[in-house]
């Protein structure tokens, strides 16, 4: 079997199995608050929603240089013989495109993944690939495989704060002025890579109701065995929510993972997720 190395982004979470693998590899992305840089990794979630309550100026995000992904793939070429790159959807980041760019520099092959997700879920789609590399397929089908399974990715998310949204340039102020005052609760979907509005209710128990009918209808269709419950600061919430679904739905597995501080910029600390792969 070919050596194979695995890289992603820090908006990936990586679980206990993958965070001490000798094949995977993580390149950082960027979060400036005030003018000031920080990689992703060097904020606790604390710390991050903290300052972002306190900031005279938007948060902003930036994916890695070309740079980073061109040095990182050169000194896996001294070890490596190909290499797997997944990465964020490439409608919420420029990664992929990096990574496009770099694998053009260097003489190892990359083949770049795009995603179209973010957080847990892409761990999933390395432990895939990595399931089906070591199954004897050829690098061609896994990526085949993968982008197959990544298109059945089904996702809804509660976002933690409007205002948030608003700060980070993600919504208008007026937008910002009737959900708050109409205490709208948007249904956010992720669809193809894009964020898009699936649905406005008008409490969150309406709109944790309207998902759980999401679920619902989608598990009737496809059983699938597992669903990632992705948050943003309050973990408590999420396993709160990981119960009564398991009570509704026994015979699949709830997990909880965080979205990670790059995603969190935009979508605030209360933000709640539920997806699966159909």
């Amino acid at each position: 079997m070919r050596k194979v190395a695995w890289v992603t982004d820090s908006t990936a979470f990586l679980d206990e199995q993958l965070k001490g693998h000798p094949d995977i590899y993580t390149v950082p992305m960027s979060i400036v608050l005030d003018g000031k840089e920080y990689l992703d990794s060097d904020l606790t979630p604390d710390e991050l929603y903290n300052r972002l309550k306190a900031l005279s100026s938007p948060p902003k995000t930036s994916q890695p240089s070309v740079g980073a992904f061109k040095d990182l793939y050169e000194k896996l070429a001294e070890k490596y013989e190909s290499i797997i790159s997944i990465l964020i959807s490439s409608q919420l980041s420029g990664t992929v495109s990096s990574s496009e760019q770099a694998s053009q520099l260097v003489d190892v092959p990359v083949i770049t993944i795009d995603s179209k997700i973010l957080s847990y879920p892409i761990t999933v789609q390395i432990k895939k690939g990595m399931e089906w590399l070591s199954n004897g397929l050829s690098i061609e089908d896994v990526k085949d495989k993968i982008e197959r399974m990544r298109d059945s990715y089904e996702v809804y998310v509660l976002v933690g704060s409007l205002e948030q949204l608003h700060r980070s340039g993600r919504m208008s102020g007026l937008q910002l002025f009737l959900g708050s005052m109409l205490n709208i609760k948007p249904i956010i979907q992720l669809s193809d890579g894009v964020l898009s509005i699936k649905e406005k209710v008008r409490s969150e128990k309406k709109a944790k109701d309207k998902i759980i009918s999401y679920l619902r209808e989608s598990y009737n269709k496809h059983h699938f065995k597992e669903v990632y419950l992705l948050y943003g600061l309050h973990a408590d919430e999420a396993e709160k929510w990981k119960s009564e679904l398991s009570e509704l739905f026994p015979d699949i597995t709830f997990g909880c993972y965080p979205l990670g501080a790059t995603i969190g910029v935009h979508a605030g600390e209360n933000t709640l997720g539920v997806g699966w792969y159909k």
